[in-house]
């Protein structure tokens, strides 16, 4: 309990403060210590002393509890692996419906919010094959694309992400509340770094895309104009070493200047939920964690294995000191290497692999 509030009273921090945090935290530096530098040295611009932002936190704690949301902490076993690789992880999530659906393999479907037929018939139809093809559809919840997808999802029968702008108690836009209500009752999530009763502003959405980006394997732009915030979701995933899809549109109107701007810096072009697949090396239309024959015979020569010993669990820092690749690079292959049933995920971000000699 001690850590979740002094990382929540981390997340209270203004905005310029959470790449120093993030970068104390992983050199070993306990969170205490770092609110208290930290809220020492934002507090000549905005004087919050770390007592009141500790008041603050625990009073968060508190709410949370009372109104069934659940906080998980980056320290928390719980705490989805693929964000501990970002620049910034949120110190805290704040979580509605099953956490473990923030540990699936997953693909962000992200676009205009003002969409059109097509757009949304393209988000629903590619959503929804994604997650009958096994993979988790994370999206912001906003109207448009977003909202398309996260519908599509649940008419694939499959597990969707909302990651909100908001707290997970204000949902927006509210006209999305009962969506919301759907997705935790459909062994999704809905979640948010922002402590309960944070209401929706404009800085709020550009920060959240990152961890739309952040969980996912693979980003898919669906009809984004070239001022879209979705093109603020794409940045962030090839900054994070994500791959980067784009659905083409007419260009008889602005509305996919954007998504074809990212087709012509070399995104691939998504037609069907196939190519999505075959990015990931899934094969085509294959629902599970299995790809094709060549794609297991493949993983089991990658070299990565050699890294790793049957029954031992590591976490990403120890993998990467023995291989060499730093997380961005890591993570894609040891989801690879899950997806071919020789590499296994256990508690606290570690990865275990299966040994298949028996």
């Amino acid at each position: 309990m001690t850590d979740l509030v002094e990382l929540v009273a981390l997340s209270l921090l203004p905005a310029s403060c959470a790449l120093p945090a993030a970068e104390r935290i992983r050199a070993g530096d306990s969170p205490r210590t770092v609110i208290d530098d930290l809220a020492e040295r934002a507090a000549r611009d905005e004087p919050q002393p770390a007592s009141m932002l500790r008041s603050r936190a625990a009073a968060a704690v508190q709410r949370a509890a009372a109104s069934g949301i659940l906080a998980i902490a980056w320290t928390d076993p719980r705490y989805p692996v693929a964000l501990t690789t970002i620049a910034v992880p949120p110190p805290v999530l704040w979580v509605r419906g099953d956490p473990s659906a923030l540990n699936a393999n997953a693909v962000a479907v992200v676009g205009s919010r003002a969409a059109s037929p097509y757009g949304l018939a393209v988000s629903t139809q590619l959503a929804g094959d994604l997650a009958a093809a096994g993979l988790a559809v994370v999206s912001g919840m906003a109207r448009g694309i977003d909202s398309a997808a996260h519908r599509g999802a649940l008419d694939g029968d499959g597990i969707t992400i909302a990651v909100l702008g908001s707290a997970v108690d204000v949902v927006y836009p509210p006209e999305h509340a009962g969506l919301a209500r759907e997705i935790e009752r459909r062994n999704g999530a809905v979640i948010s770094e922002l402590v309960p009763g944070t209401p929706p502003l404009a800085m709020f959405f550009p920060r959240r895309n990152r961890i739309i980006s952040g969980l996912s394997r693979a980003v898919v732009v669906v009809e984004a104009n070239d001022k879209s915030g979705s093109l603020i979701t794409a940045r962030c995933a090839l900054e994070q070493g994500r791959d980067v899809l784009a659905v083409p549109g007419s260009v008889l109107s602005g509305r996919n200047r954007g998504a074809h701007a990212l087709l012509r810096d070399g995104a691939r072009i998504v037609e069907s939920a196939d190519d999505v697949l075959e990015e990931l090396g899934m094969g085509r239309g294959v629902r599970g964690v299995r790809g094709g024959d060549a794609a297991a015979r493949g993983a089991k020569s990658d070299p990565l294995l050699e890294h790793l010993t049957p029954g031992e669990a590591c976490d990403l820092d120890a993998i990467s000191e023995r291989s060499g690749l730093n997380s961005p690079r890591l993570l894609p292959r040891l989801f690879d290497l899950e997806l071919q049933g020789l590499v296994r995920r256990v508690g606290g971000g570690r990865f275990v692999r299966v040994d298949r000699t028996c």
